[in-house]
């Protein structure tokens, strides 16, 4: 069943290539060092290294701190930093600067596969979340590496499409050394896929553990200070496409409401920057960018945050905050970091891949969910015009993740006898 799904693998690779450069058109970064993703590296090879895979850039920032934190414990240790985005890769850069090495994941092919692993010769493999690959795992279970795949979670909708191919997500399964879900309910649904109990531990979420830095809040506060002085702002984070227009055909209804409003909007992809400012211009809306030398001031009725790594000290910037990939059938994205901020959170219908942290919200009375854009305004205007009810949001949100802590020790008490094998 390998064999032909890398046989599949290397028939599709030349579009996987030609997308990879279309892709590029629109953000640059694609197009350099792909050679890393086939397998060759300019770095000089390595040995030993312990190798941790974040896909892009909410992973990356979930897993700084663990990281960090094993540095403390191994000084004279290397890690290897994988990525499958440009976004994550540069979060590694910017965070961890030279002290990790960092490439991009290979292509899960039989020679992209080989050409890492004889380059960088992991003595233990670190995944985040739900990275399965059969040929990347089969070579952990044929080098005798250990594979922990740590935070991990595995959406209803995921584990029926692994359950398609019982024999091949089955036998990469048995591949991996410990299996630390987020959930009880992850934990089944791995089990369920075809996983052993002996290999499921359930852990918790690692994103409760990496709070934002004091100095990424107090920026927040300045920002807000100096820019955002006067102005009700709603951050709307992590947009995806279709999104913004329904913020921004609401947005009169809401400055009825609000006079002194102003949305800051924070796509969720960098090479959607251009088209969300095109968009707020073609509806007859101020715009300002926050890489431009533009001020923003009382007539700017929309602020396009066109930066990396700065949504934590964006959240602490605003008063409200609404989480995207939740309008559309995306599923949500990390709804932790707001809460961390204190700053209320409101999202939409689409929870499937935050479910678990979106009920205990809602169940907490730490977060509004509207079903619909009736239900988004009439939201809006009920927080707008109380500050004790978003107050009571925001505490019980911040007191939801204090609750939820812990992770990150339970996971570093797992890895410590691993690494010293």
């Amino acid at each position: 069943m390998r064999l032909f799904y890398s046989l599949l693998f290397y028939g599709l690779l030349p579009f996987i290539l030609l997308r990879l450069g279309w892709r590029g058109i629109k953000a640059p970064a694609y197009r350099l060092r792909w050679r890393e993703r086939l397998g060759f590296y300019p770095q000089s090879p390595l040995k030993d290294v312990i190798w941790i895979h974040a896909v892009s850039v909410g992973e990356a920032e979930a897993v700084f701190p663990l990281l960090k934190q094993l540095q403390q414990a191994h000084p004279s240790q290397h890690f290897l930093v994988t990525t499958t985005t440009p976004t994550g890769s540069a979060r590694v850069t910017a965070v961890m600067g030279d002290s990790v090495s960092h490439v991009y994941l290979p292509y899960d092919t039989f020679g992209a596969v080989r050409r890492f692993f004889t380059h960088f010769q992991p003595k233990v493999a670190i995944i985040l979340e739900t990275e399965i690959w059969p040929n990347l795992f089969a070579a952990c279970g044929q080098r005798h590496i250990p594979l922990v795949i740590i935070n991990a979670c595995l959406s209803e909708k995921s584990a029926r499409g692994y359950q398609k191919i019982p024999y091949l997500v089955q036998s990469t399964l048995a591949n991996i050394t410990l299996i630390a879900a987020q959930t009880e309910a992850d934990a089944q649904r791995f089990l369920a896929i075809g996983a052993t109990a002996k290999q499921i531990q359930v852990y918790g979420n690692i994103k409760f553990d990496s709070p934002p830095q004091d100095g990424a809040i107090a920026e927040g506060r300045q920002l807000r200070k100096q820019i955002f002085s006067e102005r009700f702002v709603w951050i709307i984070a992590s947009t995806h496409q279709e999104e913004e227009a329904y913020f921004l055909a609401l947005y009169a209804q809401c400055k009825v409401i609000a006079p002194d409003l102003l949305l800051l909007i924070v796509p969720r992809h960098p090479e959607r920057f251009h088209e969300v400012q095109q968009l707020c211009l073609k509806s007859a809306l101020k715009v300002v960018m926050r890489t431009a030398a533009t001020s923003c001031d009382s007539a700017t009725d929309v602020y396009i945050a066109d930066t990396l790594g700065e949504l934590k000290m964006l959240y602490a910037a605003a008063d409200i905050a609404f989480v995207g990939g939740s309008l559309v059938p995306i599923g949500g994205h990390n709804v932790i970091e707001p809460a961390a901020v204190n700053v209320p959170i409101m999202f939409g219908p689409y929870m499937d891949n935050v479910r678990l942290i979106a009920d205990g919200l809602l169940k907490a009375n730490a977060a509004v969910q509207c079903a619909d854009i009736p239900a988004l305004l009439s939201s809006f205007k009920h927080l707008y015009v109380d500050a004790a009810y978003r107050q009571t949001l925001a505490q019980n949100a911040q007191h939801f993740v204090k609750q939820n802590q812990g992770a990150i020790t339970r996971i570093l008490a797992l890895l410590q006898p691993i690494i010293r094998r």
